[in-house]
């Protein structure tokens, strides 16, 4: 799923090409998409872009008059955009979800997959945002004494904490796994066992690592993303989707826990004092042969 990096990239690139343009129409190929809308789509065609905003991992288009377009990628949801009055839509149609045309373009909605989760909402009056807002703090604008409370709210592991959105804004599985590496924090430690020093170190790098890859990010796709560009996966993360290669400050192999349709990535080294973590599936069912450290998996 895009994260606040990649939804800065998405936000700055697209306010860059249709602020002060007119939304000429709205089409919607799959319905299913539109999950709710204060008002008919006919009701925001013709009226101008005043901005473009995020809110946590969801696009807000602003148009004049309070309306909204609320736009969440989800996993797999991309957009496209192609340059010049009525261009032609590409891609296949069955990816199409929806087709947004302005003065300056046309904005595409896709997703290629059978699971379509992607959705948009039509919102009138910005009182009406505040149903998607999940008051998860802006973590690179937020003092340590904040981020400490946010985290120590609840007791769970810190994966759990650093990726909910009702504590934290915009990180997910992959940017989640790149700040714990950062602070060299297993992904798995309680909130509640942190230090002050802890907290303080995991806010640093919690800042630096969504500040450091939203800068690179703007700085390397110069033009609108490509969905290649937007990903959960790029060859110079330091731990996340590089399960099995070495790791970059110590040398040990990545290690990772599969759960559901995400995994973490750790190193033992760096972030567990050695000690491996324990995958929910196969701890389970190699019992006591799941190797419990760096040294027993290398035995093995």
């Amino acid at each position: 799923m895009p994260e606040l990096p990649d939804i800065e990239l998405y936000r700055v690139r697209l306010e860059e090409r249709i602020r002060g343009e007119t939304l000429e129409s709205i089409r919607i190929p799959s319905p299913f998409v539109l999950r709710s809308f204060a008002t008919a789509p006919s009701e925001l065609e013709k009226r101008r872009v005043v901005g473009v905003e995020r809110l946590g991992k969801r696009i807000v288009i602003a148009l004049e008059g309070e309306f909204f377009v609320v736009i969440h990628l989800m996993i797999s949801g991309r957009l496209q955009w192609q340059s010049g009055p009525a261009v032609a839509a590409t891609g296949r149609s069955k990816d199409l979800l929806v087709i947004f045309q302005f003065s300056s373009g046309r904005l595409t909605l896709l997703e290629s997959t059978s699971r379509k989760r992607a959705s948009i909402h039509m919102v009138e009056g910005r009182s009406g945002l505040l149903e998607h807002r999940r008051n998860g703090i802006d973590v690179a604008a937020s003092a340590t004494e904040e981020f400490s409370f946010r985290l120590r709210e609840k007791n769970r592991t810190l994966k759990r904490a650093l990726t909910d959105p009702h504590s934290f804004d915009g990180i997910g599985n992959a940017f989640s796994d790149e700040i714990l590496f950062h602070a060299k924090l297993s992904p798995m430690r309680l909130t509640g066992t942190l230090t002050d020093a802890e907290v303080e170190t995991l806010h640093s790098a919690s800042r630096e690592t969504l500040r450091g890859w939203t800068e690179r990010l703007q700085d390397q796709v110069k033009g609108f993303p490509k969905s290649a560009d937007v990903t959960a996966f790029r060859p110079d993360y330091a731990v996340h989707g590089r399960f099995g290669k070495p790791c970059l400050v110590c040398g040990s192999p990545i290690q990772h826990i599969v759960y559901s349709e995400n995994e973490t990535n750790y190193c033992a080294k760096c972030q567990n004092e050695g000690r491996l973590l324990a995958d929910r599936s196969l701890s389970r069912l190699l019992k006591s042969d799941w190797p419990k450290t760096l040294e027993e998996m290398d035995g093995n």
